[in-house]
């Protein structure tokens, strides 16, 4: 059996009581990366087997991993949050379900929800981007973002927020509302509140940009009377 386990996006309490009770159960644990899996094994005091799986190798390691999970129950788990939310575990699930292997996922810990939910933006229906393209293909994903009828929620780097909420203003206008939220669950966890414009502005009068942001943008407004 194949477990997809979601570990902490940033406060280690916020790890289940049944994602502790499963990683002592298993008998192995693919990880995305195994230094990052091993600490929090470490703080669990949990000892298991732990090997590498992830974007650079699951090619060549996936049936290896699918012939695995047929004889012992496997575990997987990413560096931070849920497992296929923009984190490998896609290919394994898709391998092991056409090899009738039983596969479950545990709820836990996703960056997106707690950001849509704070965003104070309509959220009865969203859409997911994730990370837009770095280069080929972002232009493009941009301007189909900014047309959508509901709330889009984007992940984006430290690196990169200040570009990406600039091309927002650019493909949206520079009014349409928008949520950034930093380091979630993390003890500087951040919310910034107001139109793209206002936005930009905050993130250019920091010192310093780090941690990981969410981007919650208001859904295009009808133009219906």
């Amino acid at each position: 059996m194949l477990y997809l386990i979601p570990t902490p996006i940033g406060n280690l309490a916020d790890i289940t009581l049944r994602a502790i009770e499963k990683l002592k159960e298993v008998d192995l644990i693919l990880a995305e990366d195994t230094r990052v899996t091993k600490k929090l094994l470490n703080h669990l005091q949990i000892s298991k087997p732990v090997q590498s799986f992830h974007q650079n190798n699951e090619h060549r390691r996936l049936n290896e991993a699918v012939e695995m999970a047929k004889n012992q129950d496997v575990a997987y788990v990413t560096d931070a949050g849920t497992p296929g939310i923009s984190d490998p575990g896609f290919l394994l699930v898709r391998s092991c379900i056409q090899a009738d292997i039983q596969v479950e996922c545990l709820p836990g810990p996703t960056a997106l929800i707690p950001a849509l939910v704070v965003s104070g933006l309509p959220i009865d229906r969203f859409y997911f981007e994730g990370f837009l393209p770095q280069k080929k293909g972002r232009q493009t994903r941009l301007s189909y973002i900014s047309q959508l009828p509901q709330t889009v929620v984007l992940y984006e780097s430290p690196h990169r927020i200040i570009k990406c909420i600039d091309q927002l203003i650019e493909h949206c206008g520079p009014d349409r509302k928008v949520c950034v939220v930093r380091e979630i669950s993390k003890m500087y966890e951040e919310k910034l509140y107001g139109t793209l414009t206002e936005v930009s502005q905050m993130l250019k009068n920091k010192s310093s940009i780090k941690g990981e942001f969410v981007v919650v943008l208001e859904a295009k407004q009808s133009t219906k009377n």
